[in-house]
């Protein structure tokens, strides 16, 4: 599913001050795009401000050194970006995943573009630029970068392998095919140091980290002869360890490592009473479909899901559709 770069340059070429922002609860594909996306945006000659809605985690602050993503609302205002000719969402195609930056998307008299990989998508007014096919938005935002021939840096490799990387599991995941790992040495070749990043990703874990971890492996529940494994994070378990809501990222995909195992779930509650629901599946399950029944989207193997409810309420609902889609 090739994107048409000719069209996304053309909408460039007519504007010069580009905002660019994604979803809330920032992974490494969301910063690592904005970022990488910023470099090649910049050395085309644009002016460039990266807002997001929510802040970046602790744990991923090191793929920001210059610190250059704001937050709307602690330092930046809407009226701040009332000059904005044309603003860039990057990896997320739904509104209730912008959080506070959905307003400004919604008010803003600037051209809108969205740049994304996943399957999901809401109506946001804006020209789309996608793929469902790539593995990450940052491999796309590297695809543009040579279409442009705007030369690799390490500052922008770094952060596109970062994106490519988490996305795929450190390339483990069945969508890391040739094209990924192309694209990786590419940037590699640029700059990127993939032992540094690793160490960055998963060496740095905090004692509180390491805590919850073992509050939510204690957690796991299997059912159907062990084909189905889930398990739970309570506002309790935050409080009782000290750790952060960005702590639980990637989590689920340790369930997948129990043998047998072909659908993982885990429910992360939330101070709003609400459920953030993660899925993931190594089989036929279709977790887009799955998340779509309860409002959420993402892709086949990966998606997620906010649900509103007590976790007895939200957790039958939901598993009672994980077991009939995997029967």
């Amino acid at each position: 599913m090739s994107i048409p770069w000719h069209e996304f340059k053309t909408l460039l070429a007519n504007h010069r001050r580009v905002l660019l922002t994604s979803h809330v609860r920032p992974d490494c594909d969301a910063l690592g795009s904005e970022l990488g996306m910023a470099g090649v945006l910049e050395a085309m000659g644009k002016q460039v401000r990266i807002v997001n809605g929510q802040s970046t985690p602790p744990n991923l602050a090191f793929i920001d050194p210059r610190r250059r993503i704001e937050v709307l609302g602690e330092a930046v205002t809407a009226e701040d970006l009332a000059d904005t000719e044309l603003l860039i969402i990057l990896d997320t195609s739904a509104w209730a995943q912008l959080g506070p930056m959905g307003e400004v998307v919604r008010g803003t008299r600037a051209v809108k573009a969205v740049v994304d990989h996943h399957v999901s998508q809401d109506e946001l007014g804006a020209q789309p630029f996608k793929d469902t096919t790539s593995e990450s938005t940052g491999r796309l935002v590297l695809e543009f970068a040579k279409y442009s021939r705007v030369p690799l840096t390490a500052e922008i490799a770094t952060p596109l392998f970062a994106a490519m990387a988490t996305d795929t599991g450190w390339f483990r995941f069945r969508s890391a095919g040739s094209v990924a790992y192309r694209a990786a040495a590419e940037l590699i070749d640029a700059g990127a140091d993939p032992a540094e990043i690793y160490n960055e990703l998963y060496e740095q874990d905090t004692l509180a980290r390491v805590l919850l971890r073992g509050r939510i492996l204690c957690n796991v529940r299997d059912e159907l002869d062990g084909r189905l494994a889930h398990t739970c994070v309570r506002l309790a378990d935050f409080h009782e360890t000290g750790a952060l809501p960005s702590d639980t990222e990637d989590v689920v995909n340790m369930l997948l490592a129990i043998r047998g195992t072909q659908v993982a779930v885990i429910f992360v509650e939330q101070k709003s009473g609400a459920f953030k629901i993660s899925f993931r599946s190594r089989c036929s399950l279709d977790c887009n479909q799955l998340a779509a029944q309860f409002g959420g989207g993402g892709h086949k193997a990966a998606a997620g899901a906010m649900i509103a409810g007590t976790y007895d309420d939200v957790a039958a609902k939901v598993l009672d559709a994980v077991r009939s889609a995997m029967t």
